[in-house]
């Protein structure tokens, strides 16, 4: 009896030293994966970022090329407005120089119907 007991006592303790010794392998296995997951997850974020850093930069630099524009065209606006004015000044003097060239045309008419 105590032959067949200690027989069992080692089997088991053979059973329980093959079930720990599983259990280790695979919390190590587990753990790699783990470890796995972790650089991958790490990668996956340093990736995003730099593609959100690049996206930012692009589009700092698309706002301050569409700046540049809005400042060129607020310039070029306003020197159409001073154009115009410009016009609109020779075109009333060409106005009055008609008006007078009318009437010195009129009052030689006149003196040449007499």
């Amino acid at each position: 009896q105590l032959h067949l007991t200690t027989s069992e006592k080692n089997e088991l303790a053979r059973n329980l030293k093959m079930v720990q010794t599983q259990l280790q392998e695979k919390e190590s296995e587990i753990k790699r994966e783990i470890s796995e997951y972790k650089d991958r997850l790490l990668q996956a974020e340093k990736e995003h970022q730099d593609a959100l850093t690049e996206a930012n930069r692009k589009n700092e630099v698309e706002i301050e090329a569409c700046h540049e524009k809005i400042g060129s065209l607020e310039h070029f606006i306003s020197s159409q407005k001073l154009e115009i004015e410009h016009l609109k000044s020779s075109k009333e003097q060409l106005n009055n120089s008609l008006k007078e060239a009318n009437q010195a045309l009129g009052e030689l008419l006149k003196t040449k119907v007499r």
